[in-house]
């Protein structure tokens, strides 16, 4: 029996190049499911360890002169980044679209090429010790003239979806929106990421 093409109605569909919907494959140990912070989110079946690779996110690597839809797109670097090369955006196209973004969060993702395949791939490493039943998030760092208001109601949160080194690019109308005491402590612990 033929499928009928329709548009995704949910996070666990894709849609093939000729429109015909079909489930994402489940990723191992972490679930789909509507989010306390925004839209959907990914939860944790099973408890994860500091350190510990969660998942791995697949999709499609993009120049900033190319025109696509950058929603569900990471900032990709690898080793091989040039100072002068253009930003390149790694848009997601699995179900690891659906993790959202926490001022303090419990994963940080990386990007790479995968040594075997020479693909771009993104992977997703715990923080801290992750719980049963914990929705997964990491800091999605926007730029200062990108950033948006936050959600995520962490005690760390500063209001915005935004690098804390980019507090200046902030656009006006959203600067009311920053909690200011707690931008250092924010800002001391994205260095502190960065020397991990």
């Amino acid at each position: 029996m033929a499928r009928k093409k329709r548009e995704a109605l949910f996070p666990f569909d894709s849609l093939s190049s000729d429109g015909v919907s079909s489930p994402m494959p489940s990723l191992d140990g972490l679930k789909v499911v509507q989010s306390k912070i925004h839209g959907y989110g990914i939860v944790a079946l099973r408890p994860f360890r500091t350190g510990d690779v969660l998942v791995f996110g697949d999709g499609v690597l993009y120049h900033e002169d190319q025109e696509f839809d950058d929603t569900y797109s990471l900032v990709y670097s690898d080793a091989e980044d040039a100072k002068e090369a253009p930003d390149r955006y790694f848009d997601l196209i699995d179900q690891t679209r659906w993790i959202n973004h926490a001022c303090g969060p419990n994963t940080e993702v990386s990007t790479d090429l995968d040594a075997k395949t020479g693909q771009p791939h993104a992977w997703w490493t715990a923080l801290r010790d992750i719980e049963v039943g914990e929705e997964l998030t990491y800091d999605y760092a926007f730029s200062g003239h990108l950033a948006e208001p936050c959600n995520c109601n962490n005690s760390a949160c500063i209001g915005l979806i935004v690098d804390p080194a980019e507090i200046s690019d902030v656009p006006a109308k959203l600067q009311p929106l920053i909690k200011s005491d707690r931008l250092d402590e924010r800002r001391a612990q994205t260095e502190l990421s960065e020397l991990a």
